[in-house]
């Protein structure tokens, strides 16, 4: 499904894993700049495109193949400016949720509705799969929690040294989320 933004002009949709493959260099300097920009998801500095890159070839073109897992990019013009994965590959008691990771916007085009944007296709798209509950997790006091908030996302507890700083040797807490569809 192909959708579109007018107000500013992004484009958003699945990107198979084919595409995705042809697509793992520009996907990797997109999670670099991210990471750069101090996006703490999952990697620390130093962080290459290289290293971006092979995180999408290794990590996440496989489970796209296997049917579990489903990228979502936001595009201006031909150029990658924001991803959402939605991990359906839960337990076999868990068949009604799914999880959102690597919500990641260029900092060069943040604040302009792509992350709800992306978001709202990925609930959608939940939705159409049967499942009911949406989790994620998110850095405590991180800008993305009060976008979840804003999105209806509730808090279901913090984990305290959670995660580590992708700048500093220190750590930080994570706030649990969820969403009921």
């Amino acid at each position: 499904m192909r959708r579109h933004d007018g107000r500013h002009g992004h484009r958003h949709f699945p990107l198979p894993a084919h595409d995705a493959a042809r697509h793992a260099g520009e996907l990797g300097r997109l999670l670099a700049d991210c990471v750069r920009d101090g996006a703490n998801v999952n990697f620390v500095m130093p962080f290459t495109e290289a290293d971006g890159e092979a995180f999408w070839t290794a990590k996440v073109l496989p489970a796209l193949g296997t049917g579990t897992l489903t990228l979502l990019v936001a595009h201006t013009g031909s150029r990658i400016v924001g991803t959402v994965l939605l991990d359906c590959g839960t337990p076999p008691n868990q068949p009604h949720r799914a999880e959102v990771a690597k919500l990641l916007v260029h900092p060069d085009f943040r604040r302009r509705g792509i992350a709800k944007a992306l978001m709202a296709e990925l609930e959608d798209l939940a939705g159409r799969l049967g499942r009911s509950l949406v989790t994620l997790d998110t850095r405590t006091g991180d800008k993305a929690e009060p976008l979840y908030t804003a999105l209806g996302y509730r808090t279901a507890g913090v984990i305290p040294d959670f995660c580590r700083d992708p700048f500093e040797d220190r750590f930080y807490p994570t706030t649990i989320m969820y969403k009921t569809l």
